[in-house]
């Protein structure tokens, strides 16, 4: 009898931020309390509610094919298993990982190992990792992965798996669960509900990569599919949908199938949904605790100027009141840095917060992430501050790293008013004062405020660092 073909699936971590934490610079080991802190905090982070299951492996771990065995490599808590044989490892490639995933590849090839990749970086650059795989997964691969399987079953690998469209979501793929360790995560509870986004913002991929239609998945397979987590696992859900009531009709269909389930659950939405009251009041009767909603920018320049359409600015004060006052909370994600955006922006910013008393203000820093419209307007426009040719320069971090020169700020001025922006936002006063005056999640919102004062302290600190070593 032939042994199963052993597949490897490998999770890579960020370099810094909330995989992390840590600074971009080396620093020296003096054995301080301050290190000593920062370690402690960093293990903290990374074994919170920060750590979730990587979903797109968990859906290709679910496909079985006989005569094949799948594991899973979480990188956030172990090291790659270099010393066991694998017939396969694939690797999931972010372009602001894109880096490390290389090099991972490119040592495991050399063990005569083959190597496929896909993920969001092959699927826009397929030509940057062709020198570093023997196997090569582009686009959505629900359907791919499968076919893939069966020929490394049989000795038949073809160098590219691709289709012409979309997976049908509306067909059965039960998730499961088996290659998780549980206790890693703040929760195995991850829910897709669909796929594609119906806006255009220009810093966002969401609909280059899974178009601009939404796709569902059967409420009830998505029903089923909650029964039997919870049967391993009875923590907080996460609809990881980037707008789970994009769909009203269908939102409310399915949350209110969920209501008898009474199951607690987060999940990310458009700020619309203060304005769709019917479905707001499913969502609290569901079991919604916190929702995250991408503000962006309160510029209404900044706005039309990155095609942020969606909801109007003078809207949005009386949406986020009415989500709060359903009894949930609110991760307002701001970006600021925005081309309509000036020095007056972050005193814009703190009278947004204070008024609408949001749970968690979120404030990034505009990312042009490769494969973006704004990626392609800003190297035109000569003000990316990183090669654009060169797709592995780009890497994700906790905004500790400035990528590009921002329209109407001056950058040393943008870095100063940043970080006074952060540091009035973020401090252990507030961070009480926001967990204690939340809807709903009062823990996890004062957990978020506690770190995230720990993670802008690190954020300005390298900021500062760039601006005075290589600006």
């Amino acid at each position: 009898m032939a042994f199963p073909k052993k597949v490897l699936l490998v999770f890579l971590p960020s370099d810094s931020g909330v995989d992390g934490a840590r600074s971009l610079y080396d620093e020296p080991e003096t054995g301080s309390v301050r290190q000593w802190f920062d370690r402690s905090v960093r293990t903290i982070i990374k074994k919170s509610q920060f750590a979730i299951p990587p979903l797109s492996l968990m859906i290709l771990g679910s496909i079985e094919v006989p005569g094949v065995e799948q594991q899973l490599c979480d990188m956030r808590f172990e090291e790659f298993p270099a010393e066991k044989k694998w017939d396969l490892v694939g690797i999931s490639v972010q372009t602001g990982m894109a880096r490390k995933a290389f090099e991972l590849a490119d040592m495991v090839r050399k063990k005569r190992i083959p190597v496929a990749l896909g993920g969001a970086h092959v699927t826009l650059f397929p030509d940057s990792c062709r020198p570093h795989a023997d196997v090569l997964v582009h686009g959505e691969a629900d359907d791919l992965w499968k076919e893939a399987l069966e020929d490394l079953r049989s000795e038949s690998l073809k160098q590219d798996y691709r289709t012409k469209g979309f997976p049908d979501l509306s067909l059965s793929r039960p998730v499961n669960k088996r290659m998780l360790i549980k206790n890693r995560y703040f929760t195995t509870n991850l829910i897709q509900t669909g796929r594609g986004c119906p806006y255009n913002c220009d810093f966002c991929n969401v609909h280059v990569l899974n178009g601009r239609s939404l796709r569902r998945r059967s409420v009830g397979d998505i029903v089923a599919e909650i029964e039997r987590f919870l049967e391993h696992d009875r923590r907080i859900f996460f609809f990881v949908d980037d707008s789970i009531n994009a769909d009203p009709a269908y939102a409310e269909e399915l949350f209110g199938r969920l209501i008898p389930y009474r199951i607690s659950w987060f999940g990310q939405a458009t700020t619309t949904l203060g304005q769709q009251s019917r479905l707001l009041d499913v969502f609290a009767q569901s079991g919604c605790r916190a929702l995250l909603v991408g503000i962006e920018s309160v510029e209404p320049a900044s706005r039309s100027a990155h095609r942020k359409n969606q909801n109007k600015a003078t809207e949005l004060v009386a949406a986020i009141k009415n989500i709060r006052h359903a009894g949930i909370s609110l991760y307002g994600s701001f970006i600021y840095g925005l081309d309509g955006d000036t020095l007056d922006t972050p005193s814009a910013i703190l009278d947004f917060v204070r008024e609408t008393k949001l749970d968690v203000p979120g404030i990034n820093i505009l990312r042009p992430t490769p494969g973006t419209r704004v990626f392609e307007r800003l190297r035109e426009e000569g003000r990316l501050l990183f090669d654009p040719d060169d797709c592995t320069a780009f890497r994700y971090t906790f905004g500790q790293e400035m990528l590009y020169k921002p329209k109407r700020i001056p950058l040393d001025a943008f870095v100063d008013s940043y970080s006074t922006l952060t540091r009035e936002l973020f401090t252990s006063a507030q961070s009480f004062r926001r967990g204690l005056g939340a809807p709903s999640a009062k823990t996890a919102v004062l957990f978020f405020n506690l770190f995230y004062t720990h993670l802008y302290g690190l954020s300005r600190n390298d900021l500062r660092k760039q601006v005075l070593t290589h600006i």
